[in-house]
């Protein structure tokens, strides 16, 4: 065991803020890319790594559902984590000081009516930590970063305007994973099991597959489609469903979705975090 969580970006951004809110006694492990932070666990240099899948402004993020089935790891654990967004500046500067502010685009777009009432323009960085890191750098008073709090702790940054997100709901839920899988009934909010699956080819295929979980009351809280290997006629489904594939709602749901398709995989079964009913 390492005791580290592998994430993509540089220390303070939001994945390293869920890296610290959920695993608080791990150690996490910045990495240049999502790949990079799956090899990590995968060749035993961490114990977990904190994925982003999804934001609650700007949907899922690209290119992590064709990741998660060939990464060869496991979904153990998910968390929903509060997006909230700071200006900041070098120790000292005031806000009507700053002229420029820095991060990464979706950043940008939203916190677009506090930086146009405050006459702010906007400069686009390659990612919210390294924007702070730039900011602290360039030493420059009129320059600030927008990113969270704990990247203005980590490079020696002052918060001068707190939570200037435009949405008060903007979410961000990650997805935890491991090297081996862990099946365990765990929680109290109930489980969450996640699977991809490709179609058998007859008519109506997915109203066909999809209806076993409506005859048995399962709820599926997430289905996209997306292609595999650039082809158009090979398609793959994702879908996370609340349950657990031993309950026999879910079971006999299961064994009907297999009836339809050429290929069913499960990619985790985990517990469900609490903050999921509340954003619902």
């Amino acid at each position: 065991m390492t005791n580290r969580i592998a994430f993509q970006g540089e220390p303070g951004a939001y994945s390293h803020q869920a890296c610290v809110e959920t695993y608080p006694r791990m150690e996490p492990l910045p990495c240049r890319t999502f790949e990079d932070a799956i090899a990590a666990v995968r060749e035993g240099r961490a114990d977990l790594a904190m994925l982003p899948v999804e934001n609650s402004t700007f949907g899922r993020v690209a290119d992590i559902h064709h990741l998660l089935p060939e990464s060869g790891l496991h979904i153990v654990g998910e968390a929903f984590v509060r997006v909230h967004i700071n200006l900041l500046a070098l120790p000292g500067v005031r806000l009507d000081q700053i002229e420029t502010a820095m991060s990464h685009t979706m950043l940008l777009g939203q916190c677009r009516a506090f930086l146009e009432r405050h006459g702010i323009h906007r400069v686009t960085g390659a990612d919210t930590a390294g924007s702070a890191r730039h900011v602290a750098e360039e030493g420059r008073p009129e320059l600030a970063a927008l990113a969270s709090e704990l990247a203005g702790d980590i490079y020696g940054l002052d918060v001068i305007a707190q939570h200037i997100e435009d949405e008060g709901t903007n979410t961000t839920r990650f997805l935890v994973m491991a090297r081996e899988p862990d099946f365990a009934e765990r929680g109290e909010n109930g489980m969450m099991t996640t699977l991809v699956f490709r179609l058998r080819s007859i008519p109506a295929g997915l109203y066909k597959a999809l209806g076993g979980f409506a005859t048995n009351g399962v709820n599926m809280t997430k289905l996209e489609s997306y292609m595999v290997g650039g082809n158009f006629n090979v398609v793959q489904f994702y879908a996370d469903i609340e349950g657990h594939p031993d309950e026999p709602a879910v079971a006999r749901a299961l064994d009907e979705l297999d009836y339809f398709t050429s290929d069913i995989t499960i990619l985790g079964v985990y517990p469900a975090d609490p903050r999921r009913h509340e954003e619902n």
